[in-house]
């Protein structure tokens, strides 16, 4: 496996886990507008660097969208570990309107993921790479515990 944390963004859009992100999105535009986006121009609101991340405040409410954002990273993280596993994982996030809350993903009865989340309306990654690099590290462990506990996940 290729360390896509300091790779760059030819290197880091070919990861399993961003092409599936991208395909999250790309399911949403169910009207074709984003048709003619590049994949890197719809990551892009995923890609906050440290003076962007500088400029929003450090308490704020998260907006719709960036819980949207959110809530596509982690469904797409769910279903990259459906792919490997072939056992379905379902998302259940509950957020509080502060920014701060819990996802879960869940298989059968097992806990696959279990995320405690605060400063949502700051999510967002340094740069491509390191997007990348924390949905594998999510699916790896994902994995990981389904084939470790696969009685209780195929429950």
């Amino acid at each position: 496996m290729t360390d896509t944390t300091t790779a760059s963004p030819d290197v880091a859009i070919d990861a399993p886990f961003v092409k599936e992100l991208i395909k999250q999105l790309r399911a949403q535009d169910t009207h074709g507008t984003w048709e003619n986006r590049s994949d890197l121009k719809l990551l892009e609101p995923y890609i906050i660097d440290r003076a962007k991340r500088r400029e929003i405040p450090l308490m704020g409410d998260p907006d719709p969208e960036t819980l949207w954002r959110l809530e596509l990273f982690y469904n797409a993280v769910a279903l990259s570990i459906e792919r490997e596993t072939k056992i379905m994982v379902s998302p259940m996030m509950k957020m509080h309107h502060e920014g701060f809350g819990r996802l879960i993903l869940s298989a059968g009865r097992l806990i696959v993921i279990n995320k405690h989340m605060r400063d949502v309306h700051r999510f967002g990654f340094d740069n491509l790479g390191k997007l990348a690099a924390e949905g594998d590290k999510l699916v790896t462990a994902g994995v990981e515990m389904i084939r470790k506990f696969p009685d209780v996940a195929a429950y």
